[in-house]
C-alpha cells in the first residue's frame, strides 16, 4: 500500500511473500540496526535507492508483525521545501531561530511535517552563516549543505550516538550555538534539552503532540509527580515558542494537503499560566494575543477556508467551536 497526500492506494503489481520480504528487507538493513532489530523488534534507518537514474533517501522504520518481518517507507524530498511552497511565513520561521537561546517546538501527529518544519528552520540558520550547528536524528533525513561561514554537524542515534540524551549530553562540550533535536520522548531528553537551552543554546525540537497546549502538558508528564514544579518553572523560563502543526485535504482530491499552524509565544501571560499550572488559560490567549504572534488552529483553518482551499466539512472536522467559521 501506498499514502499519498494521505490517501491510501492500493500498488497493483506483484506479491510480496514472507520470505522475499524478510531477505529484502534484512538486506537493507545497516549492520548497527540488526542488533536493535533482534533485540527491540524495529528500528529506524535511512536508506538510498536509485529512481530513474536519480538517488532518492527513505526513511525505513522495520518491525515484525504477526511475527513476520515489515517496514514502512517514506520518501524524504532531495531538496528543502521552499517557505512559499509549505505554506509558512518566513518572517515566522525566521523569529523562531533567530534568537540567543531558549527552547523552540515544533509538534504535532505523525506525518504532519515536523521533520520538515524542523529541517526548513535549520537551513535558515545554516544558511544565514556563522553558527555551529548540531543534529540529531533517527535517522539522518534531510541532508544539509556545508558550505559559507557555518559548520553543520549532523548525528544519527544509534550510529553516531547512542541517544538524543547522549547527543545533547557530548554536543554541549562541541561548541554549539544551536542543537537540533529530532524528537524528545523520554526524561534524559527533556531535562537535557532544558539545560542546554538554560546554558545560552538554542534548542530546537519536536514532539508528538495534538496542540501547543498539549506539548506543555506532556513536557511535565516526563518528569516524576515531585519534581513537576520545579520543572515547570525551569521549562516556562526556557520556553520560547511552540508551533504545532496539521496537515488538512484540499478542495482537490489528490492534490498536495495544506497546513494549519497554531503558534504559541512564551508572553508572560503563558510563562505565568505554565509556572502555576493554569493550562486552561492558553487557549483564551491563543485568541486574545494576535498582537503578540499568537495564532489558534481555529484561525489558521477559518483562513484556509475563507480563502476557499478547504472544504466546509474538513473546516468543521477540525475546528473547536463551529461557530468560529462565520463570525
Amino acid at each position: 500500500m501506498m499514502r499519498l497526500h494521505g490517501v491510501l492506494l492500493e500498488i497493483e503489481p506483484g506479491v510480496l511473500t514472507t520470505e522475499i520480504l524478510f531477505e529484502q528487507l534484512q538486506g537493507i538493513c545497516p549492520e548497527p540496526k540488526r542488533a536493535q532489530l533482534a533485540e527491540q523488534r524495529s528500528c529506524d534507518f535511512s536508506h538510498e535507492l536509485p529512481v530513474d537514474e536519480t538517488e532518492r533517501r527513505l526513511r525505513v522504520n522495520l518491525y515484525y508483525a504477526d511475527g513476520s518481518l515489515s517496514a514502512a517507507f517514506r520518501v524524504i524530498p532531495a531538496q528543502i521545501p521552499s517557505w512559499q511552497w509549505a505554506g509558512v511565513s518566513l518572517h515566522l520561521g525566521q523569529k523562531l531561530v533567530f534568537q540567543k537561546d531558549g527552547l523552540v517546538i515544533i509538534t504535532g501527529a505523525t506525518g504532519a511535517g515536523k521533520s520538515t518544519t524542523l529541517a526548513m528552520l535549520t537551513n535558515l540558520l545554516n544558511e544565514a552563516g556563522g553558527y555551529r550547528i548540531i543534529t540529531i536524528e533517527e535517522p539522518i533525513e534531510y541532508r544539509f549543505v556545508k558550505g559559507g561561514r557555518s559548520i553543520i554537524s549532523q548525528r544519527e542515534v544509534g550510529v553516531d550516538v547512542v541517544s538524543f540524551a547522549e547527543g545533547l549530553r557530548s554536543g554541549l562540550r562541541q561548541d554549539p550555538d544551536v542543537i537540533v533535536v529530532g524528537e524528545i520522548r523520554d526524561t534524559e531528553t527533556a531535562q537535557m534539552a532544558l539545560s542546554a537551552a538554560e546554558t545560552g543554546h538554542l534548542v530546537l525540537a519536536t514532539m508528538h503532540t495534538r496542540d501547543t497546549k498539549g506539548a506543555i502538558s506532556r513536557y511535565a508528564d516526563f518528569f516524576p509527580l515531585e519534581t513537576q514544579r520545579d520543572m515547570r518553572n525551569q521549562f516556562a523560563l526556557s520556553l520560547r515558542a511552540i508551533v504545532s502543526q496539521r496537515l488538512l485535504p484540499g478542495q482537490i482530491e489528490g492534490e498536495k494537503r495544506l497546513l494549519a499552524l497554531e503558534v504559541l509565544w512564551n508572553t508572560s501571560p503563558i510563562f505565568s499560566a505554565i509556572r502555576n499550572n493554569k493550562l486552561e488559560s492558553i487557549d483564551n490567549y491563543l485568541l486574545t494575543g494576535r498582537d503578540e504572534g499568537m495564532v489558534s488552529f481555529d484561525e489558521s483553518i477559518r483562513v484556509l477556508y475563507r480563502e476557499g482551499k478547504i472544504t466546509l466539512e474538513v473546516a468543521e472536522s477540525h475546528i473547536r467551536d463551529r461557530a468560529f467559521l462565520s463570525r
